[in-house]
């Protein structure tokens, strides 16, 4: 039992030292006197924030959206017959280059060219006939009616000489334009009939680029305006002239369709490609220009932070295009305003500033 109290009263001494030594002895009445006087440690990190300030002016920027267009031939067709007949020849070689007027298949066409030749025999005695007649009918010995029966006859044959050669035209399939002609469907030897497709024929220099772009622009939008574009199979910079608007704007999507041409001499482009564009609309002189960064979204609009007499100051703005790395601010800043460009996260009314660096 007296082992029990002893422990007690150790414990209650100790006890009674920790609180003195707490509240009452010589250290703790002087941290208490610094603590009310204010004089006491502070905790740190309550200087000023640094940042990066960049001063507001005045930039010449250029009207720039980045669409998608098609990329099409300049002319496309598909080769057909006009006529039925065995293919006697093909004169060209797949994938390559064809000029225009080239004679590319012929088809069967002996049987025309008896007929022609017959014909040509007809019109030669026909002529001789006329001829004759003409000489008689100015000595009166023969009747103007005779004569115009002969004249008649050999017009008639020169009408069927020209449709004969037409039938022979037919026979012959020639490259409409110059360009590169595809892969044939035919054989020599094979039956070509007027449905039957013989080969794809293509020019690609210059290359059309289709593509819609919103209504909005329509009025600043027109012939001779640039485009600049890339495609997924080059990293080549491709440019190209608008040369046509669609009168018609698209009721469902509110675009409208315009189509430009590139030249394309080395034949890079390809017709059914995608084009990525970037179309210059036009130029504004004198207007505002921010890093992305440096603008915050709001719940009703945007704003921006201010370097103002040493403390962060917020400001309301206005915002219109767009680019990868700026935006425009059409409201709300003056040239010369110092925005905050770095630091954003530690934003705060009336927070202290320290510029670590002023971007012009």
């Amino acid at each position: 039992m007296k082992t029990k109290y002893i422990i007690y009263t150790a414990l209650a001494l100790l006890v009674a030292y920790l609180i003195y030594n707490k509240f009452f002895s010589e250290g703790a009445k002087k941290s208490a006197a610094a603590m009310a006087s204010g004089k006491g440690d502070k905790k740190k990190g309550g200087g000023p924030v640094g940042v990066n300030v960049m001063i507001v002016k005045d930039t010449a920027v250029n009207n720039i959206i980045d669409i998608t267009g098609t990329i099409d031939a300049n002319e496309k067709v598909s080769l057909i017959s006009q006529t039925a007949g065995n293919i006697t020849g093909i004169y060209f070689n797949e994938g390559s280059k064809v000029t225009k007027g080239q004679l590319l298949v012929k088809v069967y066409n002996q049987d025309l060219e008896a007929s022609l030749q017959q014909n040509q025999y007809q019109v030669a005695l026909a002529k001789q006939q006329e001829s004759r007649n003409r000489q008689l009918l100015q000595k009166e010995a023969i009747s103007q009616e005779e004569y115009d029966t002969s004249l008649t006859a050999l017009n008639s044959l020169k009408a069927a000489a020209d449709v004969i050669k037409a039938q022979i035209a037919r026979t012959e399939i020639r490259a409409p334009f110059s360009g590169i002609i595809g892969l044939r469907n035919v054989s020599p030897g094979s039956y070509l009939s007027p449905s039957s497709p013989i080969a794809n024929l293509v020019n690609i220099d210059p290359a059309k680029v289709t593509f819609s772009v919103p209504e909005r622009y329509l009025s600043i939008l027109g012939p001779g305006s640039k485009i600049r574009f890339r495609t997924e199979s080059s990293m080549e910079n491709f440019t190209g002239t608008v040369y046509a608007i669609d009168p018609s704007i698209d009721a469902s999507s509110r675009t409208i369709t315009v189509r430009a041409k590139a030249p394309n001499p080395k034949g890079i482009l390809t017709a059914g490609s995608f084009a990525k564009i970037n179309l210059t609309l036009d130029q504004i002189p004198k207007t505002i220009l921010l890093p992305t960064e440096a603008v915050i979204p709001d719940l009703k609009s945007s704003l921006v932070w201010i370097y103002h007499n040493g403390i962060a100051v917020s400001k309301p703005v206005k915002t219109d295009l767009r680019t990868d790395t700026k935006i425009q601010v059409i409201e709300g800043l003056q040239p010369g305003d110092s925005v905050v460009v770095s630091g954003l996260i530690q934003m705060r009314p009336k927070v202290p500033l320290k510029i670590l660096k002023v971007i012009k």
